[in-house]
């Protein structure tokens, strides 16, 4: 039987706002199979990124006292700089920076943040491949 491993996103009450904010700054990303719990947080949906990227995402109905933490995080790699900017300019909006938009050397445009709610971004513009 083949194996299916999907990456799960755990938030405590900000799930929708999260799916909004994804779906915004996200150009492909739907959302599909949406259900709540009876006070209206998401019991579990699951958050298409691209056509080969999913997400598993809930709001737990249990508090914990642990969040997301950078040690994991969603590399993006964009296509073009506009790309990158849009997706900077989303994410960042309310989070944290890590580390600012720059050439650091291993591509000539990257930068790191925690969206609004805690979910680690690493943001890449490739150098061009040569033929």
């Amino acid at each position: 039987m083949p194996q299916t491993i999907t990456p799960f996103l755990m938030f405590q009450g900000q799930c929708t706002d999260a799916l909004a904010l994804y779906t915004r700054v996200f150009p492909a990303a739907r959302v599909e199979g949406l259900e709540h719990h009876p006070d209206g947080t998401v019991r579990g949906a699951t958050l298409h990124l691209t056509d080969t990227l999913a997400l598993r995402v809930t709001d737990s109905p249990v508090q914990h006292a642990f969040t997301f933490t950078p040690s994991t995080s969603l590399f993006v790699d964009c296509a073009d700089t506009a790309g990158f900017e849009a997706l900077y300019a989303g994410l960042s909006d309310g989070g944290e920076i890590l580390m600012p938009p720059a050439d650091y050397g291993f591509s000539p445009r990257f930068a790191w943040v925690n969206d609004p709610y805690g979910v680690s971004w690493q943001l890449n513009v490739p150098h061009p491949q040569t033929p």
